[in-house]
């Protein structure tokens, strides 16, 4: 299952930078890595791992934004649509998830 993590922090003032920063920050040590500037995502192995990461990032929450998850299946994420530009590295070395049966 991919998580993906959308947020729309304030940066007017130097604490409100600091906290976006700091949610960033959080985010790429959790393992997730960014498609777009406020686009985080994750793959994990099922979900109690993602309900684990949603527990993280809700310990994390800055005081002011917004910020949303989202969980879509490995099918539904390979559906995903680039538009414009190229993938990034990051997108073109995504984990591919094992499935045993």
């Amino acid at each position: 299952m991919w998580l993906f993590v959308f947020f729309d922090l304030p940066v007017g003032t130097k604490t409100e930078r600091r906290n976006a920063t700091r949610f960033r920050n959080f985010l790429k040590d959790d393992g997730f890595m960014m498609l777009q500037f406020s686009v985080y995502a994750r793959v994990d192995r099922g979900e109690e791992a993602v309900d684990k990461h949603l527990a993280r990032i809700a310990r994390q929450l800055p005081p002011k934004g917004n910020v949303r998850t989202l969980t879509v299946t490995e099918r539904q994420y390979a559906r995903m649509k680039l538009l414009v530009g190229e993938s990034t590295k990051n997108e073109k070395a995504a984990p591919q998830q094992l499935v045993l049966l």
